[in-house]
Parts: C-alpha cells; structure tokens; sequence
C-alpha cells in the first residue's frame, strides 16, 4: 500500500541485540556513540563524473547514444530536463494523459537502447540537492538526496559529513533515483541497508506518495518500482514502459554517524585493505580501495578506456532453487539469497530466504567458454571487457545492433552449457 507524505507509518526498528563491536565507542548513559577518527578533506577522491551528456549543456542531445554511458541508441522523440519538482511530475502527467511513451533517465548507466531510439518524452532530472533531515547522536542521522542527484557525489559527501555506511558504494555510476529501482550494491553492500524511505510520483493515481523501506520490496537487484516495468499486478493492472509506475523523487536513508566502516564483508576488499573480515576501516580508506578495485575492473567511468564504455556488471547473478542449484557443478559459487525488507539501520541481519541459491553469472559466462575480450567475431566493435567477462562494452564505434548480438551471444552460450537464463540488469529500450 502506498501512502501520501501526510499519512507516513512508524518506521520499523528491530529490538533484536546488537552485536558487540570492536570499533572505539563512548557511552552516554543510555547511548553507544561510534567514535569518528581524523580524516583529512584533502586526501579524498574526486567524485565520479559521468561520460553522458550533462544537465544544463547548451548542446541539446538527439540520441541516446549521447545519454547512455553503453554509447549507444538512436533518436529521442521530446527531451526534457527537469529543474524542479513540479516540471518533472507535470511532463510526466502530461505526456502519460496523451499517450505518449515515457522514459525518466538519470546517469544513463543502466540502460542498453536500440539503434531505433525512443519515440516519446525522454526526461531527465536535473534537480541535484543532498539535504540533513535529521541529526541525533542516539537516533543516527536522516539524509534526504533529491533523485537527479549523481549517486557517487552522495556518497563522497556523506563520508564529509561522517554519514557511515556509503563507502563500499563508492563510483557505482548513475543517479540517486536509480538506487533504490535496482537495490544498486557492491563489495558486501546495498542500498537496501541504507534506505528509510522514498517520495515518488505515483502514474497510475497521478499524485506523490510516500513508500517505506517494507513497501519497496527491495531484494537482490530488484525492488516493487522495477518490478512495475514487466508485472501488470504491480504496475496496477498496465505495463507502463521503460519507466515503471513509480518515478523516484528523492530517497531518505538512515545511517549512524561516524567516520568508521561497517564490517568489511568482501574477501576481495579486505585483501585490498590489508585486514581481515569483519574488520572496520575509516571510510575516507575503504572509499580509496573501492575506487581503486573498480578502476582495475574498468567499472569506474573513462573516457579513455573502452572497457568503460559499458553498463557496469551487464547480467544480474542468477536466483535458483535448491534443485536448479544442484544440477550445477560441484565448483559452481553457491551464495545464500536474503530478505533485506525488514532491516532498519543495520540492526539486524538480512534473514536467509530458504529453498534458493544465487550463484554468479561471471562463473558461468567465463566456464561457458567465453572469454574476456570476447566478441562475436574479430573485429566486431562490441566485445566482453578485457578485464573481466560480466561487462558488454563499447569498443568504438559499437551499435544498439552489435550489443545485442553480443548479449544474446552470451545467454544462449550459458544456458546451452548449463540450462540457466541470464538476466540483463539493465533496461532494453526498444528490444
């Protein structure tokens, strides 16, 4: 059930134990405060910027091959940005009342689009604002970051500003409004840990409502608003397009203050960092080690390197049942699926979900016998990464056309070797 800005419930809070913690503490009668260590301004990482076109250019764009970091697609019928609230919701409404296709884009990094373009209202937000709702030292901190906001710019502010658990979010690409759609994560992490709440425009009662963390549906890479692009019962009874029922204004997320990490849950990340699992690290250094893991990945965007030119991580890790699962080899990563609908501030761990196994499509692509570099044939202008298989990239030159040949390339090698379907996690325009 949806619910208007007047009618918000009580956010849920878990009365479960916390677990203890080793990072410096100082207790205040009834109140555990983390302790910050000194971090210096200077030292931190410049915020990612985006390759697309950018807001305010006086050069308008006619294709989304100029909005999409993949660098590819062909003509935008109507393009829009947004400066304020009001124009977004009433190009919206507008363009929804006389029929015409609508798709809502932010960073551009999470979408593949065809060579026929998209004919309709293509409207960007442009409205970027991060805003302190509320400050307790007990009760954590509120943040409230507007969706055109670029989601790497949040987080680098948020490590200013000492709003603890951003940086294993650090350089994923896009805007702020994406985040809770995809449930975006990295490196032992997810919005769905962050996230309280989001305001949206609701296209089927045309009016801003308010979703709380439990009515967003948020799982691995999936969420109640990205489910309203495919599922009719989500989308009240309509498919609405490359854009869902709910368009994202802002999103509110309720962290801890401090300047110390969570846990390190990554093997991979606390290598980087030179300590074990489950350690703690300032986040100004778990930041730099990210940046630095995703460059080596090519996942941080450049317009030098073509292995950038891409959509990030091109395919979700498949959900399989326990039986689906066994009929993998033996070798296969089998990790547990969690429910992450029922956690509040961190204070308890996501419950396993039984009866499902998520493996990783990387596993598969690269034991399906494709490589890194791959392309369909030599010289095609669309390739894998050079730096690692789960990435479709741009090579130069690349069209909507030679990437989904090079996708379907891909997902029909898998599911010949080992009977499981890729899904690409980024929206097919016009496929």
């Amino acid at each position: 059930m949806t619910t208007t800005p007047d009618d918000r419930a009580p956010a849920e809070v878990s009365t479960a134990p916390a677990a203890p913690s080793t990072e410096p503490q100082l207790v205040e009668g009834d109140c555990t405060v983390p302790l910050s260590v000194d971090v210096d301004p200077s030292a931190w990482p410049a915020p990612v910027q985006a390759l697309a076109h950018s807001p305010g250019s006086d050069v308008r764009p006619t294709t989304l091959a100029e909005l999409t970091t993949l660098r590819v697609g062909g003509p935008v019928g109507t393009y829009v940005e947004a400066t304020t609230q009001s124009e977004l919701t009433e190009a919206i409404r507008e363009a929804d009342a006389a029929g015409t296709p609508v798709l809502v884009i932010g960073g551009g990094s999470n979408i593949m689009a065809s060579d026929a373009g998209f004919d309709g209202l293509v409207i960007r937000d442009a409205r970027a604002e991060v805003s302190l709702v509320s400050d307790s030292v007990c009760g954590g901190v509120e943040v409230t970051a507007t969706a055109g906001t670029t989601w790497d710019d949040l987080v680098r502010e948020a490590i200013a500003s000492q709003w603890a658990g951003f940086a294993p979010l650090s350089g994923i690409p896009g805007t702020v409004g994406a985040a809770p759609v995809q449930n975006v994560g990295a490196y032992g992490a997810e919005v769905a840990e962050l996230i309280a709440s989001v305001r949206a425009w609701d296209r089927l009662r045309n009016r801003v409502v308010w979703l709380a963390l439990g009515e967003l549906g948020l799982a691995y890479r999936d969420s109640r608003l990205k489910q309203s692009l495919t599922d009719t019962e989500a989308g009240g009874g309509r498919l609405w397009g490359p854009t869902g029922r709910w368009v994202v204004l802002d999103a509110t997320f309720a962290v801890r203050q401090g300047s110390l990490s969570s846990r390190i849950a990554y093997s991979q990340l606390a290598g980087a960092l030179g300590v074990e699992l489950g350690e703690r690290v300032p986040e100004r250094e778990l930041r730099e080690a990210v940046l630095e893991l995703r460059r080596s990945k090519g996942m941080v965007l450049d317009g030098a390197d073509h292995d950038t030119w891409s959509a990030g991580s091109f395919f979700t890790n498949p959900i399989l049942t326990t039986a689906e699962a066994e009929r993998l080899p033996e070798d296969a990563p089998r990790f547990p699926v969690t429910d992450h609908s029922q956690v509040v501030l961190g204070t308890k761990a996501a419950p396993v979900i039984e009866g499902l196994v998520k493996t990783s499509a990387a596993w598969l692509i690269d034991h399906a016998g494709f490589t890194k570099g791959f392309a369909v044939e030599a010289g095609a202008p669309a390739g894998l990464s050079t730096k690692h298989v789960l990435a479709l990239t741009n090579r130069g030159g690349a069209t909507g056309t030679d990437l989904a040949r090079l996708r379907d390339a891909v997902v029909t090698g898998v599911r010949e070797r080992y009977g499981v379907t890729l899904v690409p996690e980024p929206v097919q325009v016009g496929f």
